[in-house]
């Protein structure tokens, strides 16, 4: 069995990435795919340190566990260790397309485009809104989740992490 290096990208690791991985963690368990997920930030505001008390609650409240996820700043080595690096906005897109190696890399999407309802938006920062916010990112976080498990399932992205 292949593992799936996935890497989830956003601005602190703290709210949207963080979901993202225990999200996926948790779907490939279900669908006994091997993943290897991660999650990292563009910034090393919270290196550390665990997710937001508002993201670990929306998740709670999905059976998502995210208590043990620790920040972490993006690191070069990353755009090697994984086979697909997800942005969680375009801002991260192109930041993580301009730091890459290989700039023109396949590999470094968006994760919005594995949506089946809201296509290829951008998961908004919920860290400065209310807790609603981190209920509608989950909203769209499991809907492109499910996406990327049905991708994994029916075609070879993976690379050894």
């Amino acid at each position: 069995m292949k593992n799936h290096a996935i890497c989830f990208v956003c601005t602190g690791n703290i709210c949207r990435s963080p979901t993202a991985e225990g999200v996926l963690a948790s779907m490939a368990k279900r669908a006994r795919l091997a993943v290897v997920a991660d999650s990292a930030g563009t910034h090393g505001y919270h290196i550390g340190e665990a997710p937001d008390p508002r993201s670990i609650k929306a998740a709670a409240r999905r059976c998502y566990d995210l208590t043990a996820l620790r920040a972490r700043k993006l690191e070069r080595n990353d755009f090697d260790r994984f086979k697909l690096i997800l942005a969680m906005d375009r801002g991260h897109l192109e930041y993580l397309r301009k730091s890459s190696p290989c700039p023109n890399n396949p590999n470094i999407q968006l994760l919005m485009k594995y949506s089946s309802r809201f296509g290829e938006i951008d998961v908004p920062d919920p860290y400065f809104g209310n807790t609603a916010g981190f209920e509608q990112v989950l909203d769209l976080i499991e809907d492109a989740v499910a996406g990327l498990v049905t991708s994994l399932g029916s075609k070879d992205i993976s690379r050894e992490a």
